[in-house]
């Protein structure tokens, strides 16, 4: 995720201060992972300096000033880019996962223990998720279906390469 482009997104409905940018993110995206406030104004740092954004007040207060941000005009060209541009699908074509399964057949290790372990881990993460959803709001709900798709596509692949493993194990051992 681009910090950059969804704080400069935040501040298209009006200026705000660093904290109020902080704790919209964390609200919206960061359920899992929320920002670190050196991380906010970093950001914003770069983000003025590149003309993105300016200082649209600054006010004293007991503590440090706090700088009010807005966006440019310059950083909502620089949004819309960023949101009409797709996404590089990821293609998952080295995974750790397969290695461990390909390392665990050149070493004679069991790799179908290895599949059963991963796939318990799956299970496991998938019902926390199915939990949260359940108990989440349409965003929370939106996200967890994201990555219970991904999940359950890991499935699949566990379960087709428990299936060939006999085969797998042939063509890397030669």
């Amino acid at each position: 995720m681009s910090i950059g482009h969804t704080l400069l997104g935040l501040l298209e409905s009006g200026p705000r201060h660093g904290y109020d940018l902080k704790r919209a993110f964390d609200e919206k995206f960061g359920h899992d992972r929320p920002l670190h406030y050196g991380q906010v104004y970093s950001t914003m740092s770069r983000l003025l300096k590149n003309g993105l954004v300016e200082v649209d007040g600054i006010e004293a207060g007991e503590g440090p000033e706090r700088k009010r941000y807005a966006i440019t005009e310059a950083g909502v060209t620089d949004v819309q880019r960023w949101l009409a541009t797709p996404e590089k699908p990821e293609p998952y074509l080295q995974s750790t996962l397969y290695t461990k399964v390909v390392l665990a057949l050149l070493t004679h290790r069991d790799a179908a223990e290895i599949l059963d372990t991963q796939r318990s881990e799956h299970l496991r993460m998938m019902r926390i998720l199915t939990d949260r959803k359940r108990k989440g709001d349409l965003a929370d709900q939106l996200i967890c279906d994201h990555a219970l798709f991904h999940l359950e596509a890991d499935l699949r692949w566990l379960e087709l390469t428990a299936a060939r493993l006999g085969k797998l194990a042939e063509a890397v051992v030669r």
